[in-house]
């Protein structure tokens, strides 16, 4: 049993045969923004019952069209009266932490739900159900960003200097998990991860799961496949489930992934050994109004975990969104789990699509789609 990082040595040192031979399992581990997620909660039927239509948790709205006492609140949700400091995602770390939750729910009220309005509290062991279900995680070598205007730039990839005067990235790299099965060879529905600091699965293929990107070395050069995840928010822990602040822009929920890959042969194997050095991210101009921004450059993420890289002949300080050493911390945990027996691992139920690439949203009239 080996992390994705501590892998690299042994393959340097002995070879791919040799390793095969040695390592059964691969653990992996990533930890950063993962603006799409969210959670579903249950709250059970008051007495008289409501059937919640308008719903507030802490002042964020969740979800109201999920029956009678059920809702999904969305990571990026703005609380009404702190919208830059409160949001969803913190109503999710609140909830993991064990504190209390202000629940104000309004109904029209019928002959089966009398009820219109309720004002209560709520917590992680008071709900019946609580299980996080994230549609976009895990991303696939997300591109970089910079920024080549005249003013700076407030993005969901942070703070972006005038004149390209500094680059941000989000990924583990050579310990992100769909960089160490780019293909989904061993990931698919039913894959049995680390999520949150507990245990999830893998529900689908995450939304916009994309097939088409060129590769090198084996790997996509930009952003390619994620996955959906669910999970059980009991025993999940906010040591890797955090809301996240981000200046001028607004909140997300920080998540952390790790998946362990079996090792069916020498070629997992040797997809289990790529390195920083080998893999390479596109760095996109934000200061581009469109969903296709420019290219500037393709970069290694050993280049921009050194602080410094080369863009158009300037030397420019890099920084990134996400922890590696919380990644590293993940692979780890979920390699003890595993060695413990106190996490078995899943043969997927269906594989992820071989060929998909998402369609952008098409302006058009009723009549254009009839």
């Amino acid at each position: 049993m080996f992390t994705a990082e501590e892998v690299l040595d042994l393959v340097e040192d002995k070879g791919i045969d040799a390793a095969f031979e040695e390592v059964d399992v691969v653990t992996t581990g990533t930890f950063g923004a993962m603006c799409s997620s969210g959670a579903f909660l249950n709250f059970g039927h008051s007495e008289p019952p409501i059937r919640m239509a308008e719903i507030h948790l802490n002042d964020v709205q969740a979800y109201g069209g999920l029956a009678a006492v059920d809702t999904y609140i969305g990571a990026t949700q703005a609380s009404r009266s702190r919208p830059t400091e409160y949001g969803g995602a913190h109503v999710i770390e609140d909830l993991v932490a064990g504190k209390p939750i202000h629940l104000e729910a309004s109904s029209p009220g019928s002959d089966c739900y009398p009820r219109k309005e309720i004002d209560t509290y709520v917590s992680l062991e008071t709900v019946n159900e609580a299980y996080i279900y994230n549609p976009r995680n895990s991303y696939q070598n997300y591109a970089a960003a910079s920024n080549s205007s005249d003013k700076t730039l407030f993005t969901y990839m942070g703070k972006l200097l005038p004149k390209n005067r500094n680059i941000t990235f989000s990924s583990a790299g050579q310990l992100s998990p769909l960089l160490n099965d780019p293909h989904c060879r061993t990931i698919g529905v039913g894959t049995h991860i680390f999520l949150g600091g507990g245990e999830g699965y893998v529900a689908w293929q995450g939304t916009q799961f994309n097939t088409s990107p060129a590769e090198k070395n084996g790997v996509p050069t930009g952003s390619a496949r994620n996955l959906a995840l669910i999970g059980d928010m009991r025993g999940m822990s906010t040591e890797y489930l955090r809301a996240l602040n981000i200046h001028n822009y607004s909140i997300s929920l920080a998540v952390g992934v790790g998946i362990p890959i079996p090792i069916l042969d020498k070629e997992m194997m040797r997809a289990c050994s790529i390195r920083d050095e080998d893999i390479v991210a596109p760095v996109l101009d934000y200061s581009v109004g469109s969903s296709r921004r420019p290219v500037l450059a393709h970069i290694s993420y050993e280049q921009f975990r050194s602080g410094t890289v080369e863009l158009e002949g300037k030397s420019v300080r890099t920084s990134s969104l996400s922890s590696y050493k919380k990644a590293r911390d993940i692979a780890l945990e979920l390699k003890k789990w595993i060695e413990d027996k106190e996490f078995l691992l899943t043969e997927p139920v269906r594989s992820m699509p071989v060929s998909s690439k998402p369609k952008p949203l098409q302006i058009s009239t009723k009549e254009e789609l009839e």
